[in-house]
């Protein structure tokens, strides 16, 4: 008889995460646009440490209480929330900036669900510049996954079902796959990755950050392996794991 697998399973909103075995899984926060690419981005060029935080006065105090070392960011509804000084662009952190600093960060989706899956065995940061570090941790792991997808505003949303459907396309046979949403995630994914940034123009979030001139920030938030660390979330914020 074949050797039990740990499951797989999609949670494609944050609305949802309440019908999943969070306490016995390792959960995979996914926010493509663009929270979780920022965040491997920021700790591939160096920084020392993500904080990430649910509000923008929380943040502000966060900043205030570590000084020079710490930079506050943010975005509510794909600008720079008020009051912060710098974005959710992975731009905007070269290594010459962000290296050695902690970023602050609060976003209008991602940081919300991290906090909502703090009781799982183990949280990690996904997206397609860290596909390949997300990928190879799973498998090594053998452990139940939830791909928690953080969506628009408790909305399903067509980038982080997508970065879901990637993974499931490639570590599926390590696991059981026995939900609807991981096996609409891969379909998805599956006819769609030959032409995903077209395909992805049609995506409501798409069209947000594209009126905001972004579509550099999109391209690569869609592109596999640009900075593939993989941040874990260790006593309240995320580092890049050995």
């Amino acid at each position: 008889m074949e050797e039990l697998k740990p499951r797989l399973e999609v949670c494609l909103s944050p609305a949802l995460l309440h019908l999943y075995d969070v306490k016995n899984s390792i959960v995979v926060i996914i926010d493509v646009l663009r929270a979780t690419s920022t965040i491997c981005t920021v700790l591939y060029n160096g920084a020392a440490r993500v904080i990430p935080v649910a509000s923008v006065p929380e943040c502000i105090s966060i900043g205030e209480q570590l000084g020079e070392s710490a930079i506050t960011a943010g975005e509510r509804d794909g600008r720079i929330a008020e009051g912060l000084l710098h974005g959710n662009s992975p731009f905007e952190y070269p290594k010459t900036f962000i290296q050695d600093k902690t970023l602050v960060l609060t976003t209008t989706n991602g940081t919300k669900l991290l906090h909502m899956a703090k009781d799982a065995i183990e949280i990690i940061t996904g997206s397609f510049p860290n596909i390949s570090a997300v990928c190879d941790y799973l498998i090594s792991q053998g452990k139940p996954v939830i791909l928690g997808c953080a969506g628009w505003k408790d909305r399903v949303n067509m980038e982080d079902t997508l970065f879901a459907g990637a993974v499931v396309n490639r570590i599926g046979k390590h696991f059981s796959v026995d939900c609807d949403s991981a096996i609409a995630a891969e379909t998805l994914y599956v006819t769609s990755k030959d032409s995903i940034h077209e395909v992805m123009k049609q995506a409501s979030h798409y069209k947000r950050l594209a009126k905001f001139g972004l579509e550099k920030d999109i391209e690569y938030c869609l592109t596999p392996d640009g900075a593939n660390v993989l941040p874990i979330y260790r006593n309240g914020e995320l580092i890049a794991a050995e």
